[in-house]
């Protein structure tokens, strides 16, 4: 059975055929693209979205599907932008626990404590007395109460293969402060865990809502367990409402490239481990982000990898393997480090894998003009500026930073401008996914429902078409699968996203919650 799609305006983002009004799919691809009226004919199911416009299907960039389940458990803290507003949520929280539950939160932004680092103090008396964990928003580092450092064994401190610290007072005590992932892992550890069946559900409500707001794909910068079987629990259910390109992770503490290398290849019907994700260094609000020179609070001069000639080999080995790599790079420093390597490897053994670079922060000319060697695909979150930076300043990740290298902050433009290709995401659960909004802000700089917000740096937004690219053509091109998805043309996955508008000529403003009408994976609809 062929299907015949007909919309107002199809854009295709092909070259060779940019705009049409139909499209005829065939076991879950495309056939032929052009007038509809020249398409349909005897056996053909026809699919009229009347003045709707249909495109190649939203891709989110990076996301943490599932690590973003246990991340979010516990009360929201993202709107709390006082330590008054967290302490009385968490007290409200802890009113509703169970006896013996643990109290946790997320979403925690580092701007409450006035540029100091937090103690479990700081989070008030209803974070004393009891076992509790709270997530700073970018997910790395959280703070941890005195009796959730007493379960997991931690009373002074700890030494670790990565840069990772247990923050410790003046007489050597922990604070509570957990700084970046092998830190924040000790205490994890021993919080009582989802059940698989409530991951499951969660995930199932998870997808769902995002391929109603028009993705059919994910790029999944984890596959941490339980993913494989989370994934495959699913799909004996039924279809996964989106693809998952699943990115496991390597670590310093890690023996070596060899556990993730096995991964890949794993399937099932529309999930697929297909790179792998290293990090590094970590953030600039915990003094992590890996800089060029010392941040305002003498911090940022370390990789994430204390020995970076190991991170070195692996990422090596890894690309003579044809092993896609994705590196969690935000500071200059990182940045530089990862595609200068990219661009040796290139030289040295060819294009074998396709690599990206995840974040991008802050980087200098030279650095932005190293994109368009085509060694890395730069894989940004535009939300990551528009929701937790601020055009004058006041906010951590500028504080931080100091003024030059807030200038050469989330440089979209500039990286498009020498023929970068730059994939666009969310990073959910650290910001919200809705790609309507997230397409809004890159073309806005700014919060697109509060406009009395001040645009940061507007000269780096992207334009209309370069905000779809990113969640198309750029997608595909950062994972290797423009060859067969990223745009709508004959022999390509037949993944659309219908808009009750288009996208291309929407004021900004309106873009944020234009309407999704549906959403096509394999030529089945997902959402109508």
């Amino acid at each position: 059975m062929r299907r015949l799609y007909v919309a107002q305006i199809v854009h295709t983002l092909d070259p060779a055929a940019p705009e049409a009004t139909g499209v005829l799919v065939e076991d879950g691809r495309v056939v032929a693209v052009g007038d509809a009226a020249d398409l349909r004919g005897t056996g053909v199911e026809v699919v009229d979205h009347g003045d709707a416009v249909l495109t190649p299907g939203l891709v989110d960039g990076h996301a943490h599907p599932v690590a973003g389940l246990e991340l979010t458990d516990g009360v929201d803290l993202t709107d709390a932008l006082d330590l008054d507003a967290v302490r009385a949520l968490l007290a409200e929280e802890r009113d509703r626990l169970a006896p013996g539950a643990w109290l946790k939160g997320w979403g925690l932004n580092p701007v409450v404590f006035g540029g100091r680092a937090p103690t479990a103090e700081d989070l008030g008396p209803a974070f004393a007395g009891i076992p509790g964990y709270v997530q700073i928003y970018d997910g790395h580092a959280s703070i941890a109460s005195r009796e959730a450092l007493a379960l997991a064994g931690v009373d002074g401190p700890i030494t670790f293969a990565s840069s990772s610290r247990v923050d410790l007072d003046a007489d050597g005590r922990p604070t509570g402060y957990l700084v970046e992932a092998d830190a924040c892992e000790v205490v994890e550890k021993v919080i009582p865990p989802l059940t698989i069946a409530e991951q499951v559900d969660r995930l199932r409500a998870l997808l769902g809502g995002m391929a109603a707001v028009g993705y059919t794909g994910l790029h999944a910068m984890d596959f941490r367990d339980p993913a494989h079987e989370l994934v495959t629990l699913l799909e004996e259910d039924g279809e996964l409402p989106l693809r998952m390109g699943f990115n496991p992770m390597l670590m310093p503490e890690d023996d070596g490239p060899d556990g993730v290398l096995a991964l890949q290849g794993q399937h099932g019907r529309r999930w697929r481990v297909e790179g792998v994700k290293l990090m590094v260094d970590g953030t600039i609000d915990h003094g992590t982000g890996w800089l060029e020179y010392a941040d305002t609070h003498g911090e940022g001069l370390d990789a994430l990898w204390r020995d970076f000639d190991r991170f070195r080999d692996a990422v090596m080995m890894l690309h003579r393997a044809g092993v896609n790599c994705a590196v969690h790079a935000i500071g200059d420093r990182g940045v530089r480090q990862v595609i200068e390597l990219f661009v040796a490897l290139r030289e040295q053994h060819g294009p074998l894998a396709r690599h990206r670079i995840e974040h991008i922060e802050t980087i200098p000319d030279d650095v932005v003009k190293m994109f368009g060697s085509g060694a890395a695909a730069a894989s940004m979150q535009p939300l990551h500026c528009t929701c937790f930076n601020r055009a004058d300043r006041s906010d951590s990740w500028s504080q931080r930073l100091g003024d030059i290298r807030v200038d050469n902050g989330f440089r979209w433009s500039d990286i498009r401008s020498v023929g970068g290709v730059v994939a666009l995401g969310s990073d959910w659960p650290i910001a919200p996914y809705d790609p309507r909004w997230i397409m809004a802000d890159a073309r806005l700089r700014r919060r697109f429902d509060r406009p009395e917000m001040e645009a940061i740096r507007p000269e780096q937004a992207l334009d209309a078409r370069q905000v779809l690219e990113g969640f198309t053509c750029h997608a595909a091109l950062a994972s290797g699968e423009e060859d067969h998805r990223g745009r709508i043309a004959p022999g390509y996955d037949a993944d659309f996203t219908v808009f009750g508008a288009d996208p291309l000529t929407t004021a900004p403003e309106e873009l944020g919650t234009i309407e999704i009408r549906g959403t096509v994976v394999a030529g089945e609809a997902v959402v109508t």
